[in-house]
């Protein structure tokens, strides 16, 4: 349904950021990408979206492929209305406006109210806590609320390609268990495409069929998400376990010179 074709972004004309990356996402299936900070995950989304050349960027070499059509060189509102919504890291929110009212914005280009607020009680039937917090302010919301309601206001366009940048960012453990239970159901019930970017590879890997593992702007590793959780390196430097089990200090992990048959 969504592909990226050895695409290299650069910014500024001179930074090259991504460097050959390739990646699919079937539909109805949850792909998951994994890496450190700086790997390049979030670049990735935004060659999708269109939103590289708001920060000067493009992409300078290979196609971003949606359902057979390349999309690289498309403004992002059109790519918007392809289907395609990217949800932001950090949580970025309407904050002076009312959970309700930045769950409508995400129905915009939708005149039928009708369908709007049959959407609503589809999303308030994911997320039960927005609808009690209908009528306050958003920026008064918790971390975990708001991150509900930028998914939720995503899904009121009933998109066909989820992206998800970081939804575990700054969230207490119960609240990223009950965010991704929610993304699993999304999926299923929706039959959505998902491209899920996390650092949180335990949960990623729990919710997602495909795994992508980026480094230095490469993707240095990829395959079912159950094989991969398995891979000795992803242990050692995503998930923090050594061979035998034992937790590894981040100290250790962060400086751990990677194995030669992760260089190809």
């Amino acid at each position: 349904m969504l592909s990226l074709k050895n695409i290299e972004v650069v910014y500024k004309k001179v930074i090259l950021v991504l460097r050959g990356v390739s990646l699919d996402v079937e539909e109805g299936r949850v792909a998951c990408l994994l890496g450190a900070n700086g790997a390049g995950k979030s670049t990735v989304l935004k060659a999708v979206s269109g939103l590289l050349r708001v920060e000067l960027g493009e992409v300078t070499r290979g196609h971003v492929v949606f359902e057979g059509r390349a999309i690289e060189k498309k403004d992002p509102e059109e790519i918007a209305q392809m289907g395609i919504r990217q949800v932001i890291e950090g949580r970025r929110l309407y904050t002076h406006l009312t959970t309700e009212e930045n769950l409508r914005m995400g129905a915009y280009l939708n005149r039928d109210r009708s369908d709007v607020k049959r959407r609503m009680e589809q999303i308030y039937g994911y997320f039960p806590r927005l609808k009690l917090l209908g009528n306050k302010v958003s920026g008064y919301l918790s971390g975990g609320e708001q991150q509900m309601m930028v998914i939720g206001r995503s899904l009121m366009a009933r998109p066909r390609i989820l992206m998800l940048d970081e939804p575990s960012l700054g969230l207490a453990p119960l609240v990223v268990g009950e965010i991704f239970e929610i993304v699993r159901r999304i999926n299923e019930d929706e039959r959505i495409g998902i491209l899920l970017v996390e650092q949180n590879a335990l949960a990623a890997l729990g919710v997602s069929s495909y795994a992508y593992v980026m480094e230095n702007g490469r993707v240095v590793l990829d395959g079912p998400s159950e094989k991969v959780r398995e891979n000795e390196d992803v242990k050692e430097f995503y998930l923090g376990l050594s061979g035998v089990g034992k937790k590894k200090s981040y100290r250790d992990v962060k400086h751990y010179k990677r194995r030669k048959r992760w260089l190809g």
